[in-house]
């Protein structure tokens, strides 16, 4: 490859989307294309705090100093990680990235628009932003049918919200990908929507 990809894979928990993260990670790497497959929050110091907050709760921490974590950790992972892998001409592979932060943080009243930008002036913009869609039932269902505790963002009304807001985000690199189907048939959506990103078949 001539030049790095940041491919990024959003959406509320339980529609698959770290699957497909991992799958097509493997899938890249069977075709030899140097890929690196990154999640955050990251293990980081800022994202072992975050991480902390989804499994105990927000214990009276403000949405400003929660977004305040979040951008902490996406700098460290920018400088540290994301960065530094795009220089070498891999493709980098997102599990959640700022329409995240902003979807979240704005579903506690923040303004999702003016997080998005206020991110894009240090991060790195995607080439491709894949936005996973299930119903949120069908994603609570999953959540609770494979982990023993829910986070404290894992609620059925607030992830109604947190919906909504990736609905509306908009832009030529975005794509919107219905997570309904088997996993290998939502693999198929995802190799389709970024498979103009290549100059060789992905399939």
């Amino acid at each position: 490859m001539s030049q790095g990809l940041l491919i990024v894979f959003e959406g509320i928990d339980g529609t698959g989307k770290s699957t497909q993260c991992e799958l097509l990670a493997k899938s890249l790497s069977k075709k030899q294309v140097p890929c690196i497959a990154l999640a955050e929050p990251t293990r980081g110091t800022w994202g072992t705090k975050i991480r902390r907050l989804l499994s105990e709760g927000r214990k009276g921490i403000s949405p400003q100093e929660e977004l305040s974590w979040f951008v902490n950790d996406r700098k460290e992972d920018i400088e540290l990680n994301i960065m530094p892998a795009l220089r070498e001409n891999k493709v980098v592979l997102m599990d959640r990235y700022y329409f995240s932060t902003a979807a979240y943080q704005g579903a506690l009243g923040l303004d999702p628009e003016q997080i998005r930008l206020e991110n894009e002036k240090f991060a790195p913009v995607p080439d491709r932003t894949l936005i996973f869609q299930t119903s949120p039932e069908k994603c609570l269902e999953r959540i609770e049918s494979s982990r023993d505790q829910k986070s404290s963002f894992e609620k059925l009304d607030y992830l109604k919200n947190v919906q909504e807001i990736f609905k509306s985000f908009a832009g030529p690199n975005i794509r919107f990908i219905d997570s309904v189907g088997s996993i290998s048939e939502v693999h198929e959506k995802v190799l389709a929507a970024i498979e103009d990103l290549f100059d060789f078949d992905l399939k």
